[in-house]
């Protein structure tokens, strides 16, 4: 076909800088094509296996920790932890002197890759997780005569990785790699493997957690004038081990339970970029799929869609600061729980009804699918569809409990009305978005005539004569500018759309990730599931849902763009 012709016409003709695939099981192949072909599914396969292998190894380990403390301890985990780390960054080094600096090693870099949101993510988590594990470190210092040493070395390995793996993303994310093809997938598989067993390290453990919640709450009693045997299931053997009544020990407290959420974001985050990365090794971009013109973000046509977005940022952020300030004083009373919940409650409908809107009219639309291979948007939509499991997960739980209980309190019913619109509003924002990337991107009509230009030299070889290109490109033009006047209020509705629920997901991303946890601090659902499994169930969903919308918000702004 004539498309598949122009394919391959677009393709690099200079194959001497190209590094084919070798694999010893398909050495015999005739074509050099077909061997190269399945010498990459066969790397792919083996250091997916290798990932595997590390992840069930170290599952099992966290796994042993949680139901038989005596034979597996957090400091085994700790020490297997540290040797993949080290690894890591062995690998990781290698790979910034040794493979990258080979000649003809990055001849192709994927633009839709490493976008600057994501990488901004990574340094901003990345930064977090550093200030986190300083205040371990310190939290560990002042307590060196109870703790273990190696509860100050695995935070200081943890300082060094972060840093290396931060500035290798930063540079490297949108690398394809021609050289050492299986030896490079291995370590981003391996890496992939760390940060994911670290991610599931700090969803499951809770002992520093149960540590300071047991201080403080000891603390609380004495200026109450109660009896710390009150709460006996919080006085275990870590209140030998007290941290003294000094503000920076504090401050080291407060600050490891603020910051903690980060560090799951940073390895959700990590491993979504190093595995668009592993997709890439030995991928060869044909001059095709490179845009000519990067996709500009431009305030033009929109105006309701930011005023209502600024409104609900601007309320979101007086009811988060109302909240904050009670739960850093004292214990947050019930009237700021319901202010909280009732916020949330009039937004997320209003959010749904956007998404609603915006997918009808997508299908009314007579824009064509994207179909072309794009590992980026792949990861995109299976990052949606995953990370909005966390939040519709935990209001399933939440909703379980409620109905259990007591759903006629006040406070519980705006809980389980709450709960119920953020599993709707996940769903609707999901399928407007996912629907909204498979669409192609409309050229202005500033740029018809550049399109056309570009295109000359097609129509040349199919020997057109000049009056025919002519007239073929004043009928398109013609075509074009109708259309485009036809479908301009929709375009503008999906503009003014996207831009409203990108605001909104910037609150919700930020009430949730620097320290509102209403749905932890309520009690209702702890005491019906008890702390640990609801420590675990809070770790998975809440982390999950800050990384859902700030993937929402990318997504959200590329429909902006290409609508």
């Amino acid at each position: 076909c004539h498309h598949c012709k122009s394919r391959s016409a677009s393709a690099p003709t200079d194959t001497s800088k190209i590094h084919y695939e070798k694999f010893w099981l398909y050495r015999h192949c005739s074509s050099v094509q077909q061997r190269d072909r399945q010498a990459q599914k066969a790397g792919q396969l083996f250091s997916g296996l290798l990932a595997m292998n590390v992840v069930f190894l170290g599952s099992a380990f966290i796994s042993s920790m949680i139901f038989n403390q005596v034979a597996i301890t957090l400091a085994d985990v700790w020490i297997l932890l540290s040797i993949l780390k080290v690894l890591c960054l062995f690998w990781i080094i290698y790979y910034l002197l040794g493979t990258s600096q080979q000649p003809h090693a990055v001849l192709y870099r994927d633009s839709h890759a490493g976008a600057i949101w994501i990488r901004g993510s990574v340094l901003l988590f990345g930064m977090c997780s550093i200030l986190l594990n300083v205040f371990q470190i310190g939290y560990s210092t002042i307590l060196i005569h109870c703790k273990s040493r190696l509860e100050i070395v695995f935070p200081s390995i943890g300082i060094l990785f972060i840093c290396t793996q931060a500035y290798f993303l930063w540079h490297h994310s949108k690398d394809c790699i021609q050289v050492q093809h299986n030896f490079t997938r291995c370590g981003l598989m391996l890496t992939i493997a760390t940060n994911l067993l670290l991610w599931l390290l700090a969803v499951t453990n809770d002992t520093l957690h149960v540590e300071i919640e047991s201080q403080l709450r000891e603390v609380e009693q004495r200026f109450a004038g109660k009896a710390p045997s009150s709460h006996p299931h919080w006085c275990n053997e870590t209140t030998l081990c007290t941290c003294p009544n000094t503000t920076i020990c504090k401050v080291f407290q407060k600050g490891y339970i603020l910051l903690y959420p980060f560090n799951t974001e940073y390895c959700l985050v990590c491993c979504s970029v190093l595995y668009v990365m592993w997709k890439n090794v030995g991928r060869r971009i044909s001059h095709h799929h490179v845009p000519h013109t990067k996709p500009k973000f431009k305030l033009q046509g929109v105006v309701f869609g930011p005023l209502l977005g600024t409104a609900a940022v601007i309320i979101g952020a007086c009811v988060f600061m109302m909240y904050q300030i009670q739960a850093t004083s004292l214990a947050p009373s019930r009237q700021v729980f319901v202010i909280y919940y009732s916020y949330y409650i009039v937004l997320l409908p209003l959010m749904s009804v956007g998404a609603v809107i915006g997918t009808i009219i997508h299908a009314l639309e007579k824009k064509e699918l994207d179909t072309l291979k794009n590992p980026t948007r792949s990861l995109d939509v299976v990052l949606l569809m995953g990370a909005a499991l966390g939040q519709i997960g935990m209001s399933y739980f939440s909703i379980v409990a409620l109905v259990a209980t007591d759903p006629r309190d006040l406070l519980n019913s705006l809980i389980l009305s709450y709960s119920i619109l953020l599993i709707f509003q996940n769903i609707t924002q999901n399928v407007f978005v996912i629907d909204g990337l498979h669409r192609r991107r409309v050229t202005p009509p500033g740029k018809e005539e550049d399109t056309k230009e570009q295109n000359y030299e097609a129509y040349s070889q199919r020997r057109v004569s000049v009056l025919e290109l002519g007239l073929e490109i004043r009928k398109a033009s013609l075509s074009y500018i109708h259309t485009y006047s036809h479908l301009s209020w929709k375009r503008r509705v999906l503009r003014e759309i996207s831009f409203f629920l990108v605001l909104c997901n910037i609150i919700l991303w930020v009430m949730p990730t620097f320290g509102a946890h209403p749905v932890f601090e309520n009690g209702m659902e702890r005491s019906f599931y008890g702390y640990s499994t609801w420590f675990v169930i809070v770790n998975f969903g809440l982390p999950l849902g800050v990384f859902y919308r700030m993937h929402s918000v990318g997504g959200l702004l590329e429909v902006y763009v290409t609508a």
